[in-house]
């Protein structure tokens, strides 16, 4: 399967989710490693635009494109998520079930609905299950985001 990924230049061949460790997420805690990811680009793009202010337009990124393996993915139906889970800002709920998803480590990939955008998936890699190794980076481009995604009209 493939998925797709937006990330500053530097840090594009990184699959570790030490970025996600460091300031956790919406399905994440600080301190645990995750991977976050998206089933197309427009997704990518949408989901890095909601975190950016207004009047500035990112720079220095790319799209990562990344094959993982589709044997060991597990699918959070909306029935089973928490019943706060598209709540701005993010609720300790969705973190509580992505860590716990991370720790039991029975799956490599936890496909969630997106808040950002209905109908869409962002796939989210456990980067220490032992299939993280079939994870690989297929392709790398630079990404312009389009600046009317950023200002004010």
């Amino acid at each position: 399967m493939i998925v797709y990924r937006l990330s500053r230049s530097k840090y594009s061949a990184d699959l570790s989710g030490k970025g996600a460790e460091k300031s956790g997420g919406r399905w994440n805690s600080k301190g645990v490693a995750m991977v976050y990811t998206s089933n197309s680009r427009a997704l990518c793009t949408a989901e890095v635009a909601v975190h950016i202010a207004l009047g500035i337009v990112p720079s220095d990124y790319e799209l990562v494109t990344i094959e993982i393996p589709d044997d060991s993915l597990k699918q959070a139906s909306i029935e089973d998520l928490p019943a706060d889970w598209r709540s701005f800002p993010h609720p300790d709920s969705t973190q509580k079930l992505g860590d716990r998803f991370i720790m039991e480590g029975v799956f490599l990939v936890l496909k969630v609905p997106s808040v950002v955008v209905q109908g869409e998936y962002n796939f989210l890699i456990n980067p220490k299950h032992e299939a993280a190794k079939k994870v690989r980076v297929i392709g790398t481009e630079p990404f312009l985001f389009d600046k009317r995604l950023f200002i004010k009209f």
